[in-house]
């Protein structure tokens, strides 16, 4: 097996646990997630524990894998290059969350609801790509994400 095919299975199979732990967790249905963000009424503080029990395992895994000195199936880390705060990451986190507010989806658990073939979760993916797109026609080609996965601008 080739170390490409063995990538593509490991991010199968990540992807495949994550979806299933979004489904387990109650973050595709976005009924829990407004309840979630519904601090004047029927709050429902279930997802917060989800998100402990993601934050908690990711800071254990970063520790151990950052220690190595280069991923097991890959030659380098891909970590992002810039740390600086600009008004468009705070544009975006703010559009993320207004999104998120109104229709109760992330883009992770959208996808993963696409199986439920409900209509809900395809508009969300089919506007949130619309959306993906108008940004990358729209931006100044100086701060336009590379086409190359998991690698954001250098800082300039």
């Amino acid at each position: 097996m080739s170390r490409s095919a063995i990538q593509i299975a490991i991010a199968a199979g990540a992807g495949a646990l994550f979806a299933l732990g979004l489904g387990l967790g109650g973050m595709t249905q976005p009924s829990k997630v407004l309840a979630f963000l519904d601090f004047g009424g029927a709050w429902d503080p279930s997802l917060a524990f989800v998100m402990l029990g993601a934050v908690g395992t990711h800071a254990v895994a970063y520790r151990l894998i950052r220690g190595r000195p280069t991923p097991l199936f890959a030659d380098a880390f891909q970590l992002p290059a810039r740390r600086d705060i600009d008004w468009r990451l705070i544009g975006g986190t703010a559009l993320f969350g207004v999104g998120w507010g109104l229709g109760g989806y992330c883009p992770g658990p959208a996808v993963v609801s696409l199986a439920a073939g409900s209509l809900q979760p395809l508009v969300f993916v089919l506007m949130m790509a619309v959306g993906m797109l108008l940004v990358d026609k729209l931006a100044a080609p100086s701060v336009r994400v590379p086409a190359s996965l998991g690698i954001d601008p250098p800082c300039e």
